[in-house]
């Protein structure tokens, strides 16, 4: 049986920073179990979407999550993201 989740890595990595905002792009790769470098790429996938909001907080960034807006699939862009993040606490 192959090994999947039923969350894609763009999801883990908002989860992640919903439950921490101030994880680096390393603690995130690791709680994902993927790259630095993939991390990277998503997490600027999320702040060009406009899902996250990036700040320099010293040497570190932390991200602000956009719960208000929609989930991207028409199955369900009428739940926003703040309510999927709400099942993770």
């Amino acid at each position: 049986m192959a090994n999947w989740t039923f969350l894609t890595h763009h999801g883990h990595v908002l989860v992640a920073i919903a439950q921490d905002p101030e994880l680096t792009i390393d603690q995130i790769s690791a709680k994902v179990g993927i790259t630095a470098r993939a991390t990277a790429g998503i997490l600027n996938d999320l702040v060009d979407a406009g899902y996250l909001v990036k700040e320099k907080v010293g040497r570190n960034n932390r991200y602000t999550v956009h719960g208000e807006l929609a989930m991207r699939h028409p199955l369900n862009d009428h739940t926003k993201v703040a309510d999927l993040l709400s099942l993770f606490g």
